[in-house]
């Protein structure tokens, strides 16, 4: 309303102690935040491990008091919890861990837009936040999305997350030092969109000239131009939470490619290429990986090392093979937990520092 004043959280703890009761009450607890001491029935909820949950707010609904909001040192500890402790769960499916996180971290935006936070510490909290859920998302297979969690909700979310931070960049002339990373995993999330190639261009030439920037715009224009060999060659070089933001992309990327090698080499006798150099060529985790995306394309192969281009066999049916993806995602984490990633990614290569 027109002269209102938006308060300040005051809530010391990840889930405040109103909700946490209400929940333990009506046995609404997730499993990662009962107790692990407790036996008795029902379950008790852990301070440490509980986390507010989101509450779509309601027309007429009352604003919470600032003992209902978290503060945004609070929310960043809460980011922090969800990446090194939840995320990183051993035992527990990944879907049931992303729809978790997921949910989490959109109450995280609800309490930054429901009170007076400043600008640098809504940025950093909504950072730590966005880079946690690309991660998050980036591990599941597509056989995981139809479980608990929805994968448009998950895409809306990201998509939401972006539109938020963005927002932020735009209202404050900061300085925001990891801008311009996040502006490129924005376009690498947003891959071959024209509304989202407009955006980037409209950013200061400056924040476009930063190496996170430079080589998204980069992959865009061989995304585009269905450039592969300049495309995976790109892909090869970027850090996990890009590889994470552009992994969507890759199966796609993939499909395009094999279907030009398919126009250009097929012929009515066959033509045989080494799967070892599709290999390369894709960035694939291998000749196993090469064989079955040959395969889900009707190519027939000529024993365990070539793929033969006959005339007329390549066909597209349903998705493209997603992959392991171990060589452009997985294996950039180099020992790194996902905590340390969200918190230190990029900190060199993608810090913009204005003159």
């Amino acid at each position: 309303m027109p002269g209102s004043k938006l308060p300040v959280g005051i809530c010391p703890d990840m889930c405040p102690a109103a909700e946490r009761a209400q929940r333990e009450r009506e046995r609404r607890l997730h499993r990662f935040e009962v107790d692990r001491g407790w036996t008795g029935d029902p379950p008790r909820a852990d301070p440490q491990r509980t986390v507010k949950e989101y509450n779509r707010p309601a027309a007429g609904k009352l604003r919470p008091p600032p003992s209902q909001l978290r503060p945004p040192s609070v929310l960043l500890a809460t980011v922090r919890y969800l990446a090194s402790e939840v995320a990183e769960s051993p035992n527990a499916p990944l879907a049931e861990v992303a729809s978790f996180v997921a949910d989490r971290l959109r109450a995280v935006r609800l309490d930054l837009v429901l009170q007076s936070a400043g600008d640098a510490e809504t940025a950093v909290v909504l950072e730590a936040a966005l880079a946690t859920l690309l991660a998050v998302v980036a591990r599941l297979q597509p056989v995981e999305t139809r479980g608990p969690v929805d994968p448009v909700l998950l895409q809306t979310q990201v998509q939401e997350s972006f539109g938020s931070l963005r927002r932020c960049y735009a209202q404050s002339p900061g300085p925001h030092p990891r801008q311009a990373a996040f502006q490129g995993l924005f376009l690498l999330y947003n891959l071959g969109s024209v509304e989202a190639l407009y955006e980037v261009l409209q950013l200061p030439a400056a924040l476009r000239a930063c190496p996170p920037l430079r080589t998204a715009l980069a992959i865009d224009a061989a995304f585009r131009e269905g450039n592969a060999a300049r495309l995976f060659r790109l892909l090869r070089t970027l850090s996990y939470l890009q590889s994470c933001a552009v992994q969507g992309h890759v199966g796609h990327a993939r499909r395009a490619a094999l279907a030009r090698l398919a126009r250009a080499l097929s012929t009515p006798k066959g033509q045989t290429l080494p799967l070892d150099f599709m290999v390369h060529l894709l960035a694939l985790d291998g000749p196993h990986e090469a064989r079955d995306l040959c395969q889900a394309h009707g190519l027939p192969l000529d024993g365990e090392e070539r793929v033969v281009f006959l005339r007329g066999c390549y066909t597209e049916k349903g998705l493209p093979p997603v992959g392991t993806c171990n060589v452009l995602v997985g294996s950039k984490l180099r020992g790194r937990t996902l905590e340390e990633v969200v918190m230190a990614e990029e900190e060199d290569e993608g810090v913009f520092r204005p003159s």
